[in-house]
């Protein structure tokens, strides 16, 4: 497993909101978003649509989805389905865990490895 980055303390990221993770640091090739759903959980994706270029930080997370501000496409935070049109490819997530009060992401692994 890839060493986490340290996102910074839970309460940096408010619920219902994100922060992005620039690419240069992800060492994925792509900027990855953390997602501080309504439920309180933590999920990660990557930052950028998949049906045009958007940043997924910048749409409305409800439901335990997030919507991109462009074309209204939804993705599911804990899975990266793509829910509706205009998207059809589902976004790549990420492995992301609460230790100590801080958020660490392990860009690249999948939430469901062990």
């Amino acid at each position: 497993m890839s060493e986490p980055i340290n996102v910074g303390p839970v309460e940096e990221i408010e619920e219902g909101e994100a922060k992005v993770i620039d690419a240069d640091d992800t060492g994925t090739g792509n900027d990855i978003s953390i997602f501080h759903s309504e439920d309180g959980n933590f999920y990660a994706l990557d930052d950028e649509c998949t049906h045009e270029t958007a940043s997924l930080a910048e749409g409305w997370i409800e439901d335990g989805e997030v919507e991109c501000p462009v074309h209204s496409a939804r993705f599911c935070l804990k899975t990266g389905e793509a829910l509706c049109l205009p998207a059809t490819v589902n976004a790549r997530i990420h492995k992301v865990e609460v230790r100590d009060g801080d958020v660490l992401l392990y860009p690249g692994v999948s939430p469901n490895a062990g």
